[in-house]
C-alpha cells in the first residue's frame, strides 16, 4: 500500500525497496510530492510555544508557498528513541571522558525508563553497535564506557545512514521523537557515501541530529562546517562538549524540551521537479514566537 504521508527525501533506488515501519508494511513504488516537516517553536523566554495555529505561519517552498498543506497536526509527549553515536578515531581520544559523561547523564538523567530507549553505536573506520534498543540506563551507561579501539579514521556519514536505515527506519517515526546524539569533531575520511545520502535517510526517517563537538588540538573549520550542515538540514543543534554537570543537563534537557513539544506539517510544494535539486525551507512564525528550529531544507528525487 501507498503511505498517506511519505517524505520525498529518499534516493531514487530506495523508492523501490519495502520498507517495514511499525506494524505496518509500505511499499514506495510511486512517487509523491508531500513533503513532511517538523518543528518546534519557542517563546522569548526559550519555553515551548504550544498553542500555534496553521494560520500564523507563513511556509516558503523555494521562496514559494505551498500548493496545498495536507496535514498540520500539534505533537505533544511522544516517547523520544534515541541513537547515541560515538567516534572513538584517535582525534577524538582526549574528549572521550567528556563525551561519556554526557551520553551517561543523558541515559541516567534524561532518558524516561517508562517511555523512552536508546541504543548506542561507536564508530571510527566502520560501525559498531554497542548497544541495542533498550531503556536501561546501567545497560547504555556499560556500552558508552566501552572502550573499543582506536583506528585512525572516521566513516561519520556511513554511521549516521546506517543509523537511521536500519535502526530509526524499523520505528513507526509519526509516533516518536528521533533524534541522534552525535559525539564527533566532524572530520569525515572513510565514509563511502556522501553527506547529502546521510541527511536523506535522517529526513526519510524523521531523524534530527543533535551534535556535541570537542575542538581537539589541530581540528580543522571543515568539521565544524560538517556538523553544522548535519544538525541544521535535520532540525537538530550543536552543543560544545563541557566539564560542568549543570550545563550538560541543560543542553540535554533543551534537546528533550525539543523533542517533546512539536509541530508536524506536511504540504505539496508549488514547484517539485524530479532533479536531486536542493529546496530551502524557510517557516516564519507570528510576532509571539521568538524561534522556529526545523530542518533547513531537502533534497528533491533524482529521477
Amino acid at each position: 500500500m501507498t503511505p498517506r504521508i511519505i517524505p520525498v527525501l529518499c534516493f531514487a533506488a530506495l523508492l523501490a525497496a519495502p520498507r517495514n515501519t511499525g506494524s505496518q508494511t509500505y511499499n514506495l513504488k510511486v512517487a509523491v510530492d508531500e513533503v513532511e516537516i517538523t518543528f518546534h517553536a519557542t517563546d522569548a523566554h526559550g519555553l515551548p510555544v504550544n498553542d500555534l495555529r496553521l494560520d500564523e505561519l507563513r511556509l516558503l517552498d523555494n521562496g514559494h508557498p505551498p500548493r496545498r498543506t495536507v496535514l498540520f497536526e500539534s505533537l505533544r509527549d511522544l516517547p523520544i528513541r534515541a541513537g547515541i553515536l560515538i567516534d572513538t578515531s584517535s582525534s577524538m581520544q582526549q574528549n572521550r571522558p567528556a563525551d561519556q559523561a554526557i551520553a551517561i547523564a543523558y541515559a541516567q538523567r534524561i532518558l524516561d525508563q517508562k517511555t523512552d530507549q536508546a541504543f548506542v553505536m561507536s564508530f571510527g573506520q566502520r560501525s559498531q553497535m554497542r548497544q541495542t534498543w533498550s531503556s536501561n540506563p546501567t545497560a547504555l551507561t556499560a556500552a558508552t564506557n566501552q572502550s573499543g579501539i582506536f583506528p585512525s579514521t572516521t566513516a561519520i556519514f556511513d554511521t549516521i545512514y546506517a543509523a537511521c536505515r536500519y535502526q530509526f527506519g524499523k520505528l513507526n517515526h509519526a509516533a516518536t521523537g528521533n533524534f541522534i546524539l552525535l559525539f564527533s569533531d566532524g572530520e569525515d575520511d572513510a565514509s563511502f557515501l556522501p553527506l547529502q545520502a546521510a541527511v536523506d535517510m535522517c529526513q526519510q526517517t524523521n531523524t534530527a541530529i543533535y551534535a556535541f563537538r570537542a575542538d581537539p588540538p589541530g581540528s580543522f573549520a571543515t568539521g565544524l562546517q560538517t556538523l553544522s550542515q548535519l544538525a541544521t538540514l535535520t532540525g537538530g543543534r550543536i552543543f560544545h562538549d563541557s566539564d560542568s554537570p549543570s550545563e550538560i543537563d541543560e543542553d540535554l534537557r533543551i534537546i528533550q524540551a525539543n523533542l517533546r513539544n512539536q509541530y508536524r506539517l506536511v504540504y505539496n510544494p508549488a514547484d517539485l521537479k524530479r532533479d536531486g535539486s536542493f529546496h530551502s525551507i524557510v517557516l516564519l512564525p507570528p510576532d509571539r514566537v521568538a524561534g522556529i528550529t526545523a530542518r533547513s531544507g531537502y533534497y528533491a528525487p533524482a529521477h
